[in-house]
């Protein structure tokens, strides 16, 4: 009997977050993939349910990355085409505006964190004293404020459905409960194994694709590394990273706390980002329904537990109340935690997007994303746009 014929697809994309889901839209509308079967493989039970739903659901003005960084060139680009594609689709949003607080003996590191964003192209940020401070948020409690007003706020779920939906009205399959087992380079392209597990049915399901792109997030590195290792037979005695350059990562977890109290904020409240976690610092965020929470603080973690912490309130509290004083701590509820997948650098260093074509390693038609944490949410568009530039370079 002859062996079944596998299911061959143009474009397989793994992960079927935030990321995954833009790059799926975008080249289900590009010409250069008109007719191409693509489809997209999540393991879980529907799309972005780790990371791209676990976040703050700000649309970032691209503030705070090192110039010259992927994270600063595509934050920028990508809010535009963000804000474009809200208004298109009707995605719900808010262009709310953002106050950057300083404390007093901070007004310079508030300075030089203008003049960082000015280097990035951000140039409408407005510097505002105590006196005009007080008069626009009257709860906060600071000596100056820099003023962001092309931050805003998104329906991230919202926006997830739309990019899902426009990509399947252009051929895309969604091809959700289904787990990566295996992924072996072949002469054109790769198979993979995978199980397909919905809860009632599980089943193994082997397919072929021409083009891999690996947008698994969390899972990004043990992705990688799994095709690598079928790759080559270096792998049982080097180094994988230095081989191909799958880079280290390191898993940081921030909590968030629901406040139950009236929200007296208009914009959303940040303080001076902590540089030594790199992360922004607790937060006051505001949702489309005028809900306030408050986070994500910073922990580095070695396992996936989305589990929040009520003993972390006093601390939420201690922190919150050096700019918004009167917080009640009983108001504070504990309410998600997220995880962000951090590229392992040297002491200090902050961390950066890599997207990446392996042709010079030998393994065309595989793209790799790494380290895709804040400002992915923003950014994914624009992602999505050098994700197709580089597969346009290799066919």
């Amino acid at each position: 009997m002859a062996a079944k014929k596998l299911d061959r697809f143009d474009v397989v994309i793994i992960g079927g977050g935030v990321v995954g889901l833009a790059v799926a839209y975008q080249l289900s509308k590009s010409p250069a993939f008109v007719g191409k079967s693509i489809v997209i493989l999540e393991r879980e039970k529907g799309f972005g349910m780790q990371t791209s739903s676990r976040n703050s659901e700000v649309i970032h003005a691209g503030i705070y990355y090192d110039a010259q960084s992927l994270k600063a060139e595509l934050c920028l680009h990508g809010r535009e085409l963000l804000y474009d594609y809200c208004r298109r689709f009707e995605i719900p949003h808010s262009r709310i505006g953002k106050l950057i607080v300083a404390q007093s003996g901070q007004d310079t590191a508030l300075e030089a964190l203008e003049e960082k964003a000015r280097t990035n192209g951000v140039t409408n940020l407005r510097m505002i004293d105590r006196a005009l401070l007080t008069r626009i948020e009257p709860a906060v409690a600071a000596s100056s404020a820099l003023f962001s007003p092309s931050t805003g706020i998104i329906d991230s779920h919202s926006y997830m459905r739309s990019l899902l939906d426009n990509a399947e009205r252009h051929g895309v399959i969604f091809s959700h409960s289904t787990s990566v087992e295996s992924v072996m380079p072949e002469e054109r392209g790769f198979l993979l194994s995978t199980i397909v597990d919905d809860g009632r049915v599980r089943q193994l399901y082997a397919l072929r694709a021409n083009t891999l792109i690996n947008c698994a997030g969390l899972d990004a590195q043990h992705l990688a590394t799994m095709v690598i290792e079928e790759y080559t037979s270096a792998a049982d005695d080097q180094n994988l990273s230095e081989i191909f350059g799958v880079p280290e990562q390191v898993l940081s977890k921030g909590s968030y706390f629901d406040y139950t109290g009236a929200n007296p904020f208009s914009h959303l409240i940040y303080p001076l980002p902590d540089s030594g976690h790199d992360a922004l610092g607790i937060h006051a965020t505001i949702d489309l329904s005028g809900a306030l929470r408050f986070g994500p603080d910073a922990e580095w973690c070695e396992n996936i537990d989305y589990s929040v912490d009520p003993s972390k309130a006093a601390l939420f509290a201690k922190s919150v109340q050096q700019y918004f004083p009167a917080l009640d701590p009983a108001k504070l509820k504990p309410g998600y935690s997220g995880i962000r997948t951090k590229l392992k650098t040297a002491a200090g260093a902050p961390s950066d997007f890599i997207i990446r074509s392996e042709k010079a390693s030998g393994l065309p038609g595989l793209v790799n994303l790494f380290g895709i944490e804040s400002p992915g949410l923003t950014s994914s568009l624009a992602i999505a746009e050098r994700v197709e530039s580089l597969l346009a370079e290799t066919t």
